[in-house]
């Protein structure tokens, strides 16, 4: 499975909040130098996770009204989503088995 890449409030709402399986959603930008050394350990992520978890991307210079409303200060930001809820984040650049470690546990 691919990452989905997140375009609107509402498309948000219904991948993210009302998914049936945990969401890592990557917030970053395409300017952003440790977004880019994150982006591969995300696509792993999805990879490894198909079926089990979604990933979803969401740029802040095209979403600003969602990364405000989750107050994410610097990026890349990753946060798990379970049930509607946030149940887990990492800001930086961490390599794929942290992220995956994290993933894990809300499985």
């Amino acid at each position: 499975m691919s990452e989905l890449t997140i375009t609107s409030t509402g498309q948000f709402n219904d991948a993210v909040l009302k998914a049936d399986k945990p969401v890592l959603v990557d917030f970053w930008a395409p300017w952003c130098g440790p977004c880019k050394m994150v982006a591969p350990e995300v696509a792993a992520i999805a990879q490894k996770f198909a079926g089990r978890a979604v990933v979803a991307k969401v740029n802040i210079d095209e979403q600003q009204a969602l990364a405000s409303q989750y107050n994410v200060m610097s990026i890349p930001t990753l946060i798990i989503f379970k049930a509607g809820s946030e149940v887990g984040r990492i800001t930086g650049f961490r390599p794929q088995k942290d992220i995956g470690d994290m993933l894990e546990k809300v499985l």
